[in-house]
């Protein structure tokens, strides 16, 4: 067995009605019931969802306020005010003021732009920030990705005669500030379609009212602030995202070319994946570590020479972030795990230190969640207030803004919504924040709370993935939050072929095909950063697989393949080291990886031997003395061996190395019907090095053997003169004839005297299986049949069949 990383939920979808779809709409029945799934069986719906574009765009003056917002930016225009747009540091505040920018420019307005620092002034309006407006000349200030809470900050803008314009699409407060205009598709009272538009998206929209029609030479900025502020991509969302990209992959923008370049990014090919995991981080390093105006002035950069010098300088800002990020996640892994040793992994991880970098802390704790899945909250100290900044990444099923609210006493400043939160708060109160949140953490969870969840779409067969089912897939992109890549489960499936790639054998590949059906075709499947699952998974596994689809081109063939993004081991392993050359490697790297895998939760592994390999003995083998160890017995009993098998139970056995072979059969099945809770096997079956081998002689040597000795009468023969000449005579080895000569001996047919034999004259007759050593190297012979010639599905089979048999009398 190999448990999956996750709990996988699949949804499920009329196949009827996918049906319908395909043949209307003339797609692949893969693709048909991807949309049915996704709640888009009725064919228009589906239709618009695949090939809408500029024309879906709703009329921006249906946004609550966006009248007044007009109306005040002309008015500035036709006076020639000097406006300021007023910006937020992440890649969506930089996208919506680079827009506003080129907005401002094709006006001909009088306009620049200002980005509060992150550490120094926060986020939002500040008061110091708009006296120094006031002192530059500003009368309108444009917000744009902000702006919709600071209430006592506009109010001191109207006091001091600098009209607002908030354009935002965060969550509003219960109280409004009093701007001269406020354009928020979440505002209340708001009768906008569409509520998932990024900061950047509303200034899109505040675009297309003042033009009059949709800007989409301003869609490829549109589409990074809408893709890395993980918003929806839905509605609006969805088309903007889409023309961006057409236009990215194409664009003039020196910018965004050289960004390209110093990520390595293809430009032809760009996706939303790229703008999430390679765009976006370099942008946002800026407004992390040093100011966000160097993001911009990329964004805007009207020299190739002065782009790339600004997109080398974010992707230095953007190592130094990685770095960072490193050096903060370690520390605060240590010293989680110093508490974990104490009193275990909490509900919810709350970790603080003085120095810890505020603007990389999200980062921290997102890495956190994802490695303990668990609501974790950094926060950074500042050594010379006492004030903390925090940062909070939740899990489903803990809305970690209700739980602020719960402890809402402790703070300064609080916000965010149920996945992600900040806080700031007195140093002495974090004690306090960490024992109330895990207090409603052990009130709201539950148990399966705390496994990660992963989505799946589908469940398939290999049959149904193909090319150009895979290729028509891709018609549902761009891919992003609430249009996720499609992702599939394959149940069964017989693995043909394992290995590891890459350096270090960093990643996984397999060759799965159908395990009913021998005949099926086999699909490839890699896992990227997985290629430690390669010693978990036995060359017997039957395996079930989460992942999604994609198309391998190698040398211009194409091929369809599998990414995987989680994958499970349903039933009992086999892993067959017979005959390996160093059984005590396997052993000791297994016993490692199983206690790292195990982290202190108990799992229990032991190794069981057979007499002739009696650890006991000055020639027995070594094995970890940590590790429990079993002598078995007949009816599979075992002797506990060493102490730590003294202190353990066969029956709690997780992890079972068979390392002998037992006398008989029957006495490994009662030991297998004992351990029922063995996940994995590990069959090595050593042999006696000293043994001389050779197979059960059949009745017919057996009659030529005593022939030869009936003819030499009853003459004294000493016993080492007697084996070499049958030998000779016969043409069996020596271990074969003193095998028979002690079943003759046995069944009285031979007599000795010391070292000395004779024949019996008149000896009574006697079947050969009326001698025990015949009988019991006759067993001996079926045990090496069954343990050490088969096949290892074989092995498997019989394994499997005793379990179930112990499964079946635990029934009964």
């Amino acid at each position: 067995m190999l448990k999956a990383k996750a709990r996988w939920e699949v949804a499920r979808t009329d196949g009827e009605e996918a049906a319908r779809l395909a043949e209307e709409l003339q797609i692949h029945p893969l693709l048909a019931r991807l949309l049915a799934v996704r709640g888009m069986s009725d064919p228009l719906l589906a239709k618009a969802f695949l090939q809408g574009g500029e024309d879906a765009f709703h009329d921006p003056f249906l946004l609550l306020g966006m009248r007044e917002a007009v109306g005040r930016i002309r008015l500035a225009l036709e006076r020639r005010e000097k406006i300021r747009i007023y910006g937020d540091y992440d890649a969506d505040g930089v996208s919506s003021t680079t827009l506003m920018i080129f907005l401002m420019r094709r006006l001909g307005a009088s306009f620049d732009y200002y980005i509060p620092h992150r550490v120094r002034e926060g986020y939002g309006l500040n008061v110091s920030a708009l006296e120094q407006a006031k002192r530059d000349g500003i009368s309108l200030i444009v917000t744009v990705d902000t702006g919709i809470s600071a209430v006592s900050e506009i109010e001191y803008a109207n006091a001091i005669g600098i009209d607002i314009v908030v354009t935002d699409h965060h969550e509003p407060p219960e109280a409004l500030p009093p701007a001269l205009a406020l354009v928020n598709p979440k505002q209340p009272g708001c009768p906008y379609p569409f509520k998932g538009l990024a900061g950047v998206g509303v200034a899109f929209k505040l675009a297309h009212a003042l033009l009059g029609e949709p800007p989409l030479d301003f869609a490829e900025i549109a589409a990074i602030g809408t893709v890395a502020d993980l918003m929806p991509l839905a509605g609006e969302n969805r088309i903007l995202v889409r023309l961006g990209l057409e236009q990215m992959r194409r664009t003039a923008n020196k910018g965004l070319r050289a960004l390209f370049s110093v990520a390595g990014i293809e430009q032809a090919g760009v996706n939303a994946g790229h703008i999430g995991f390679q765009l976006a981080p370099r942008i946002n390093a800026s407004g992390r570590l040093d100011s966000a105006d160097e993001a911009v002035r990329l964004l805007i950069a009207a020299d190739d020479g002065e782009a790339l010098r600004l997109a080398r300088e974010l992707d230095r800002l953007n190592r130094d972030r990685q770095l960072l990020v490193e050096e903060i996640t370690q520390e605060a892994s240590a010293m989680l795990e110093s508490r974990m040793e104490e009193s275990g992994l909490p509900h919810v991880i709350v970790l603080a230190r003085e120095g810890w970098n505020v603007g990389v802390i999200g980062i921290v704790a997102s890495r956190l969640l994802d490695r303990f899945y668990r609501p974790t909250i950094i926060l950074g100290i500042d050594p010379e207030n006492g004030m903390a900044k925090g940062s909070a990444r939740s899990i489903p099923g803990f809305d970690i803004h209700r739980a602020l609210s719960e402890c809402h006493g402790l703070f300064t400043h609080y916000g965010g919504h149920q996945a992600a939160a900040g806080m700031s708060l007195p140093e002495e109160n974090i004690g306090l924040l960490d024992r109330r949140l895990n207090e409603l953490a052990e009130a709201w969870l539950q148990e399966t709370d705390l496994v990660p969840l992963i989505r799946a779409d589908l469940e398939c067969a290999l049959e149904e993935i193909s090319v150009s089912a895979i290729e028509q897939l891709e018609t549902m992109a761009p891919f992003g939050m609430g249009n996720p890549s499609p992702k599939f489960v394959f149940s069964g499936l017989r693995l043909e072929e394992l290995k590891t790639i890459g350096r270090d054998g960093k990643h996984l590949k397999l060759a799965l095909s159908n395990a009913a059906d021998g005949n099926s075709c086999t699909v490839e499947a890699v896992g990227f950063g997985q290629g430690h699952l390669a010693d978990w998974i036995s060359s017997t596994a039957t395996i079930d697989l989460l992942g999604e689809l994609s198309v391998n081109e190698w040398n211009g063939r194409k091929k369809a393949q599998i990414v995987i993004s989680d994958l499970s081991v349903p039933q009992v392993q086999l892993f067959d080291w017979r005959g390996c050359p160093d059984p005590a490697e396997k052993i000791s790297a297994m016993l490692e990886r199983v206690r790292s895998q195990a982290r202190g939760e108990g799992h229990l592994q032991g190794i069981v031997v057979g007499p002739q390999h009696d650890p006991r003995r000055p020639d027995g083998p070594w094995f970890d003395e940590s590790c429990p160890v079993w002598l078995l017995g007949g009816s599979g009993e075992t002797e506990p061996l060493n102490e730590a098998a003294c202190s353990s139970s066969a029956e709690l056995l997780e992890d079972a190395v068979l390392y002998s072979l037992p006398a008989n059969t029957s006495m490994l099945a009662a030991f297998i019907r004992r351990a029922s809770g063995v996940k994995r096997w590990y069959a090595i079956f050593a042999e006696d090095s000293g043994e001389e081998r050779f197979s059960l002689p059949s009745r017919e040597a057996f009659r030529k053997v005593y022939a030869a000795l009936y003819q030499a009468g009853t003459r004294e023969i000493p016993r080492s003169r007697l084996i070499g000449g049958l030998s000779r005579r016969s043409g069996f080895s020596p271990a074969a004839i003193r095998f028979m000569i002690d079943v003759f001996e046995e069944l009285t047919f031979i007599e000795r005297e010391g070292n000395v034999y004779r024949m019996v004259r008149q000896p009574k007759k006697q079947d050969l299986s009326c001698s025990s050593t015949f009988c019991a190297k006759k067993e001996r012979e079926q045990v090496e049949t069954l343990f050490v010639y088969s096949s290892a599905q074989e092995l498997l089979g019989w394994i499997k069949s005793q379990s179930n048999q112990s499964a079946m009398e635990g029934r009964s």
